[in-house]
């Protein structure tokens, strides 16, 4: 049995470890909402632009934009894998490493794929699994969103063109709730007119200037790099709703451990008190 000292010893050791994860709970829970507001902010103009883009498809049928353009031959992937430079988020990470390493197994039996990490979590991941990324990038950080965002969305549309790829996809946990990040992998290049306009098959009379296949070239590079913002901006919110849900977890569970702790320390301290009383009368009886 651990002696007193080494109970009260521990005790403050959990109080100290309670007061850190208290903390990085109350922290997340400012960023979450600011990084929910920005999510959701951005999901409108995602919207506008889509139905702009809608508009001008339906009169532009005939483009032969690259990024509508599907290659001959479908050999190369590439897999945008989008996680945290952090931890301490509870299984936000596993989760989605795990969904992408049973992605890129079952792509991997037909297409020869690289994948692209953003964050440190998924590239520690692909390492460590013997298969490091082809490229990858650390220190993601939301001020950085719009420089990333442009960067990698002119490698995409520049190297779909030139044929260094067939597909790209982009994988990432999409935020649902405070409680819910579902690993989401969706195809961004090349882009589908179908996907892209929905259900709707309105053809409206509008008029072009300078025309509506120009207007389209402009559109789906903009376009593509309105999805990959989105999709960093969803996963900020869901890595700050995942570290605020496991800290309050860690913080529950640590003043549980004290509770019990304290109570074992009382236990204990009551214990050799009663003993002492006991050698005492049994002094003076002796007596």
């Amino acid at each position: 049995m651990a002696s007193l000292r080494d109970i009260r010893t521990r005790i403050g050791s959990v109080r100290n470890t309670r007061q850190i994860t208290n903390a990085m709970k109350l922290v997340s829970a400012a960023k979450l909402r600011r990084a929910t507001e920005a999510a959701q902010s951005a999901r409108p103009y995602q919207e506008a632009l889509s139905g702009t883009l809608r508009r001008v498809a339906s009169g532009a049928m005939d483009s032969d934009e690259p990024l509508l353009t599907p290659h001959a031959e479908n050999k190369k992937v590439v897999l945008i894998l989008i996680g945290t430079d952090r931890g301490l988020c509870g299984g936000f990470n596993g989760t989605l490493n795990r969904r992408a390493w049973e992605w890129i197994a079952d792509k991997s039996a037909r297409q020869d794929v690289a994948v692209w990490t953003y964050g440190k979590k998924p590239r520690d991941f692909l390492k460590n699994k013997g298969r490091p990324a082809a490229e990858t990038r650390i220190e993601v950080l939301p001020p950085k969103y719009a420089a990333i965002v442009t960067e990698l969305g002119d490698k995409l549309v520049t190297g779909f063109a030139a044929g260094d790829f067939d597909e790209a996809w982009l994988g990432y946990n999409k935020f649902r709730s405070t409680m819910v990040q579902e690993p989401t992998f969706t195809k961004i290049v090349p882009l589908t007119l179908d996907a892209v306009a929905g259900e709707s098959t309105q053809t409206l009379d509008y008029t072009y200037e300078p025309s509506g296949p120009g207007i389209l070239g402009a559109l789906l590079p903009l376009y593509l790099r309105t999805q990959l913002l989105q999709a960093f901006l969803e996963n900020e919110a869901g890595e700050f709703a995942a570290r605020m849900t496991a800290m309050d977890a860690a913080t529950r569970n640590a003043n549980e451990l004290i509770k019990n702790l304290t109570l074992e320390y009382n236990r204990g301290r009551q214990a050799a008190i009663t003993k002492e009383l006991i050698e005492i009368v049994s002094g003076a009886e002796a007596l």
